[in-house]
Formats: C-alpha cells, structure tokens, sequence
C-alpha cells in the first residue's frame, strides 16, 4: 500500500525528474544534479557531506537514540547517447541521455527523504547516498577508496534499479548472486605492417587476431563448468584502413560476464593463456590492458529476506516476485563493490508500462516510468522506519 503523505507531493517529484532527464549529466560531472539533491537535503533538515566521488553526496538524519545505522544509495549518471524519445522534456544536451533511469532513482529516493525527514517516524541514523559515475569506472569504488564507510558506517546498505521489462509496481530479488560481474579487457597485438602484395616482408596481426577471436569462444564451452553461467564477448576487432595494406596492428576489445569468483579468474587466465600462445606463435607483440571491472553482486541473505518482507507490505505477495523462479541477470552493478563492505541487498522494481512500447534501459528510445516513483519512494520509507525502529 502506497504511503499518503508520499502520493501528496508525487507530481512534485515526477517535476523533478523531468528537470533531471532534461539536464543529464555524464559520470563525475553531475555538479548540476548533486547541487540540487543537497539544496532539497539541506532544506529537509539533512547534514550534507559533499565531494566524495568528486560529485557525490551523504545525507543523513538522526532520529531519536537509536544506534542502527542504514544506508540507502541511488546513482546519478547518465550515458553518452542521443535521445531520441519523443517527450517534451528531452535531453537538452546532444549526444546524453538519462538512459538507464538514473535520473527516477535519484526522484524515488529524494521523494522518500523528503517524507522520512518531515514525519520522523524511526530512532536511528539514515544515510541517503547520492553516488556518481556508475556506467563507467565504478563511483562506488571511488567513493569507498575515500572513505565512505569508514565516515559514514552503516550497518546494512540497500539500492534498487529500474526494470522496464518487469511489470510496473513489481519486485524482484534474490540472496545470493543477482547480477554477475563484468570485466573488460582490450588487446593489442603489434607486428609489421606493408604492402599486401610482399606479406613475406610483413608480421601480420591479423590471422593472429582471427585465431585469437575464434579461441575465446573455447573458454566458455571446454574450460568451464557448463552448469556455472558464463559469457566472453569479443566487442570490437579494429585493425586496416583499405584493401591492400597489412596493418602494423590489431585491437580487440572483449567483455566477460560470470557469477563465481573463481570462474572470474578462470576466465582471465585462460584469455591470458590465449592472447599470449597465439601471439608467439605468429611472432607478435601482445599487451593485454584489463580496463576495468565489477564484482558480482552478491545479496546477503538475512537482508534479502528483510527487503522481501518489505516489499510484500508495500505492493502485496502478488506483486513480489518468487526468488526461486527468479534467474539471476547477466548485466553488471557497482552497488557490488558497495556489498562487500556492508551487507546489504539488492532489488529490481519493475516499470514496465500496461499499453505502449517498454524499451530496455540503454535504448535511445528508453523512458522511465514515473508512476513507479511513488511506488518505490514508499518502498524505501517502510524499509527505512522497519530496520531503524
């Protein structure tokens, strides 16, 4: 059931989030946003802690004497797209795009601050976390190399993230693995270019680079469990400019997906293994560069089984989805690296639409669905007065 006082100020914040999806903001480069959220946290009664993750922001609220401490965090970002969804508070800035939702989580969350700080209903210290740059390189990872938790220690951390191809209003999570990790490697192999028609003068990257392409697609099927999910893509191939030149070099670009640990290192290893064997054999230079990458998302349990029971009083056992029947996603979430310093979970909120297209987040199409912020407010306002109460 939906919280009153949250549906009073709804269009309030359907406004904001409007005012967000038209001024969006590229990793660590949310100055607008963040200027913004911490005027509105500070105007609600908030402390305001500013920079960490150079654009991030801590709120916090204490209430009473209690001594727990909860964290709940939303992302700020959006990505490096053109719009091209048909809506009258478009993007204003070509070439980026709230297209992930980023632009609703921060709306859900704030509408819940606002709420939790007028109305005062738990004993403990709130944090909502305002974290920046999660498409790219990881502000969550940033803003715990700067000392989040250590300033600002929480005894459980809780997100949640859009899904449009879910059912609007509904909730899905498990315990457990819930969205895999995500690494990413780029390869340069360096030989002799020439002339195509002297290739005897000439160490050609690219039959080696072709090898390489067709080994990968070993590594899944002949050195991994086949009962474990695991995915290598191979993303880019870029090497030549015209016919008849053989290139000096080759670059590939590939991305890695997995839920274990140990099959996260496996899989490293073996493309290792791969790149380098390949390239001696043709008698090529071989760097392999890992750009970056995101642990598995990994749901504490007894928190999981507290979200879930939240999420049944707020939208009803028809509307939560049974986590046993619910697969884990093979999309990659920096709220990881957020889990393995506090226990935590997880969850996805469904924002499909009844009639109409519901394109996937990171289409430039995509629209979030601002009925779904009411919805996802209440959730994190019972969350928030249950765990701190």
């Amino acid at each position: 059931m939906l919280i009153k006082e949250i549906l009073e100020h709804e269009e309030q914040m359907i406004a904001l989030r409007h005012d967000f999806h038209a001024h969006p903001e590229l990793g660590f480069e949310e100055y607008r946003t963040s200027d913004i959220i911490a005027e509105l946290l500070e105007k609600w009664g908030y402390t305001i802690e500013r920079g960490l993750g150079k654009t991030g922001i801590v709120g916090t609220l204490t209430v009473g004497n209690g001594t727990k401490r909860l964290g709940i965090r939303a992302d700020m970002d959006a990505l490096p797209m053109q719009e091209l969804a048909d809506v009258e508070y478009a993007s204003h800035y070509p070439g980026k795009m709230h297209a992930c939702g980023h632009d609703g989580h921060c709306a859900i969350l704030l509408s819940a601050a606002k709420y939790l700080a007028e109305t005062r209903r738990f004993s403990g210290i709130l944090r909502v976390i305002f974290q920046p740059s999660e498409e790219s390189i990881g502000g969550a990872r940033v803003m715990i190399e700067e000392g989040l938790f250590q300033r600002f220690p929480c005894d459980a951390i809780f997100g949640l993230h859009n899904y449009p191809l879910l059912p609007a209003g509904h909730f899905f999570t498990k315990s457990g693995p819930l969205m895999a990790s995500s690494d990413s490697f780029t390869v340069t192999l360096t030989g002799k270019g020439g002339h195509g028609s002297a290739p005897e003068h000439c160490l050609d990257p690219l039959p080696c680079a072709a090898n390489i392409v067709l080994a990968l697609q070993t590594i899944v099927s002949r050195h991994i469990d086949p009962q474990i999910p695991a995915v290598v893509t191979v993303g880019s191939l870029q090497a030549g400019s015209t016919h008849n030149i053989i290139p000096d070099s080759v670059v590939i670009k590939i991305n890695t997906r997995s839920f274990c640990p140990a099959t996260r290192s496996e899989i490293e290893k073996q493309i290792r293994h791969i790149v380098m064997s390949q390239a001696t054999s043709y008698h090529l230079i071989a760097s392999i560069d890992k750009v970056f990458g995101y642990p598995a998302t990994l749901n504490d349990p007894e928190q999981t089984a507290f979200a879930l029971a939240i999420a049944r009083q707020t939208v009803g056992e028809e509307c939560v989805g049974d986590p046993e029947e619910f697969k884990p996603l093979m999309g990659s979430e920096d709220f990881s690296f957020m889990l393995q310093e506090v226990p935590g979970c997880y969850l996805m909120l469904g924002t499909g639409k009844a009639e109409g297209d519901n394109y996937s987040v990171h289409h430039p199409r995509y629209e979030f669905n601002d009925e779904c912020i009411a919805v996802g407010a209440s959730y994190w306002a019972r969350l928030t007065e249950s765990f701190l109460n």
